[in-house]
């Protein structure tokens, strides 16, 4: 069989779409455990080099997770980019069939880098460590709509919030058993926390959602949370640098701990306040002492050495 053929599925609540290059063989199987058990049959004897599934908020984990335990080759893709590689191809329609095709498409193209998936634990860590940052969520909203609430309805904000506080301590002692039930976690934690700027929870966070710092290096690391600039550029004209893409928890977590640490971490305060003093504005210079910070957290990990302020 060829084994460089590219598979795209697309992921919908019932279904799944697949479409297989270059040969263009497109079918559907139900997203249930004898869909996917059909799908692994099916695509086995292909040999595939990679088969591209398209997050879509959770329903995409079982399917990647059943592949991934037959032993083929997944990666899990970032919607947004592939819409954007659909927009450049002029295929904007919204249609399932066509997003597998264009999926597949996308991955034959950019070639993304096939990774094991988190195990069974760390995946429950970042199962727990995203439903902390729901909660917190909910909270901030309740607490938005109290101050402009009658007093009836404040105060069945207020039982909301206790509950979901209550809930929200119920999760930190959750995660706090899983990270401290394992020595690696306990360490990794610690090495985090070495860092100024850098408190438990959001070290938690990066050790359930990034899970390749310590193994990638300054530039890909920072590519990969969004904190990588681009520059729009066409002829003689040149745009502002941005951000995007990427792991936007990580990146709100890592610019929570750039916020900290530019007030009590010497050496990233002293970078951000040279950055103001040579005239880039406030939010830039946060920017790259997020920028900065991950790749002071991705050293510390490949070094297996806690942070000094010598290092930076």
């Amino acid at each position: 069989m060829d084994a460089t053929a590219i598979v795209g599925i697309d992921v919908s609540k019932d279904r799944l779409d697949v479409h297989v290059r270059p040969g263009g063989d497109a079918f559907f199987v139900r997203r249930d455990g004898d869909g996917i058990a059909a799908l692994i049959e099916r695509l086995s004897p292909l040999d595939p080099a990679a088969i591209a599934v398209e997050a879509t908020g959770g329903f995409e984990t079982v399917v990647a997770a059943g592949l991934v335990g037959a032993g083929l080759p997944v990666v899990v893709v970032n919607p947004a980019q592939v819409r954007a590689f659909a927009n450049a191809l002029g295929k904007r329609a919204k249609a399932d069939p066509i997003d597998a095709a264009v999926i597949a498409h996308f991955v034959e193209a950019t070639k993304p880098a096939i990774r094991p998936l988190p195990d069974e634990a760390t995946q429950l860590l970042a199962d727990l460590v995203s439903r902390r940052r729901q909660i917190v969520a909910m909270i901030g909203a309740e607490r938005q709509r109290q101050k402009r609430a009658p007093a009836r309805i404040a105060r069945s904000i207020v039982r909301l919030v206790k509950a979901l506080e209550k809930e929200l301590a119920s999760l930190d002692g959750d995660i706090d058993d899983a990270v401290r039930g394992s020595p690696a976690w306990r360490d990794k934690e610690d090495l985090l926390a070495s860092v100024p700027g850098i408190g438990r929870t959001i070290a938690r966070t990066l050790i359930a959602e990034l899970p390749e710092l310590g193994s990638l290096g300054r530039r890909q690391i920072a590519a990969l949370v969004g904190l990588a600039p681009w520059t729009r550029q066409s002829g003689q004209w040149r745009g502002k640098s941005l951000i995007g893409g990427g792991r936007a928890a990580v990146r709100a977590a890592l610019f929570m701990g750039a916020m900290v640490a530019a007030r009590h971490n010497p050496t990233l305060k002293a970078f951000r306040d040279k950055l103001v003093a040579a005239g880039k504005p406030k939010l830039v210079a946060i920017i790259a002492t997020a920028r900065k910070l991950v790749t002071i957290l991705n050293a510390v990990i490949r070094d297996q050495q806690p942070w000094r302020e010598q290092d930076a």
